[in-house]
């Protein structure tokens, strides 16, 4: 293999190496900064503690993994929507707060989808404890 080519390949790694630290650097910095993260991240370790109390099925494990997943992202995504709006709209606008707005609502609808599900796995588990 040519010095050409190695130096791509180290290249491309670095840049892989890049994306995944920032992406790591971008779920900290929401950890720390938005509140409603920390009681989604509590709430996930809480279930994971009764998944395992209640020793839940594979599928079930699954299942609260996607909730896991998507309500996490959610709020990613509306963090990074809202930081984006304040930058482009500092002072109050309404389309801004609607944007916003929007974006809260649709982490609520996820989290509540979540919620459910949660109950339909946990409830049975702890009538029959």
């Amino acid at each position: 293999m040519n010095w050409k080519k190695k130096r791509e390949i180290k290249v491309k790694t670095k840049k892989l190496t890049n994306s995944f630290k920032y992406a790591f650097q971008g779920f900290f910095t929401s950890f720390k900064a938005e509140r409603n993260m920390k009681i989604h991240i509590a709430i996930m370790i809480l279930v994971i503690l009764m998944g395992l109390f209640f020793r839940i099925s594979l599928l079930e494990w699954i299942i609260c993994i996607f909730c896991f997943s998507i309500v996490i992202a959610g709020e990613l995504f509306n963090t990074a929507i809202e930081t984006v709006v304040d930058i482009a709209m500092p002072q109050k606008n309404e389309k801004a707060k609607v944007a916003k707005d929007v974006a809260a609502s649709g982490v609520l609808i996820l989290a509540i989808g979540s919620a459910i599900i949660g109950l339909i796995i946990f409830i049975p588990k702890i009538i029959n404890f």
